[in-house]
């Protein structure tokens, strides 16, 4: 009898910690993975800024030598991130592929223009900039017609600093939640412990000494729900930085450490306060309340 009783418990408070660092690692996880987006948010949006083309078409008396020419001078300005030539041929060949036909065999020419497509960096990306430029490359006389998305331009300038904003809000929303959220797990930790507390009280042991083997036990939990969080974070980076190779999410090693040192100290932190706190609640209790 005494045996199944050992092992019924014994199962109960190998539950209660899996529950516990279950509820720190996802939670962990879920900062961690926002920590990520606000540390690479304007790297992604200066690489979305940079995909930006401004394409320039030339008028088919102008030499390719000439449009080489005007290519390599772009190609040195300050604001130019880089400057790709493309000829008819390769833009027939490019919107064959497109439109699935051989749109030539029936027009039996190639209306098709060469071009160049600028990109700029990612700090000239304004409307005031592109369209100086637009209007510089308009008066060469080997130029046709420039065209780049302008609506595009203006909804991207105008709208990185305001999900800058909202992402800051949303860290700070997502902070509040982890906490109650572990806090929860925790005091429903401590609460299943509340009678061997109020005895060790009763039997003259002091505030600090019932609390500090919670506490250490806690902080293992919060150590191991961080080290989980972790695993699980370095997986979805990795993919991330596989699958989308040109966001460079893995750059920034050095912010990436901070990152993971602030995820496992915010595991012991909040671990550590969540715990003192209710532990603290139930020594304060009187012994009939803890039945409440």
């Amino acid at each position: 009898m005494s045996t199944s009783l050992e092992k019924y418990n014994k199962r109960r408070l190998i539950s209660s910690y899996f529950s516990v660092v279950l509820s720190i690692s996802l939670v962990l996880f879920l900062l961690g993975l926002l920590g990520i987006l606000v540390i690479n948010a304007n790297r992604v949006a200066n690489h979305f800024k940079e995909q930006i083309p401004l394409t320039v078409y030339f008028k088919n008396s102008a030499k390719v030598s000439e449009i080489k020419e005007l290519q390599q001078t772009l190609d040195t300005a300050i604001y130019v991130k880089s400057v790709d030539y493309v000829s008819k041929e390769e833009a027939a060949e490019r919107y064959k592929a497109e439109i699935g036909e051989d749109f030539m065999r029936f027009l039996g020419y190639n209306p098709l223009q060469n071009s160049i497509d600028l990109r700029f960096k990612s700090d000239y990306v304004t409307k005031e900039i592109i369209a100086e430029v637009a209007n510089q490359i308009r008066s060469n006389a080997l130029v046709s017609e420039v065209s780049y998305d302008e609506p595009l331009v203006g909804l991207l300038t105008e709208n990185v600093q305001k999900i800058g904003v909202w992402i800051l809000g949303l860290s700070g929303v997502f902070f509040l939640i982890a906490i109650l959220l572990i806090n929860s797990s925790l005091r429903l930790s401590v609460y299943s412990k509340r009678f061997i507390i109020k005895t060790m009280q009763m039997v003259g042991a002091t505030k600090p000494f019932i609390r500090r083997p919670f506490i250490l036990q806690h902080i293992r939990l919060g150590l191991l729900g961080a080290l989980v969080a972790l695993i699980i974070l370095t997986g979805v980076l990795f993919y991330i930085d596989k699958t989308f190779p040109e966001l460079q999410m893995t750059k920034d090693k050095l912010l990436l450490v901070s990152l993971a040192l602030g995820v496992v100290l915010g595991g012991i932190i909040i671990t550590w306060l969540s715990t003192f706190f209710a532990t603290q609640r139930f020594l304060n209790l009187k012994t009939d309340d803890l039945y409440y």
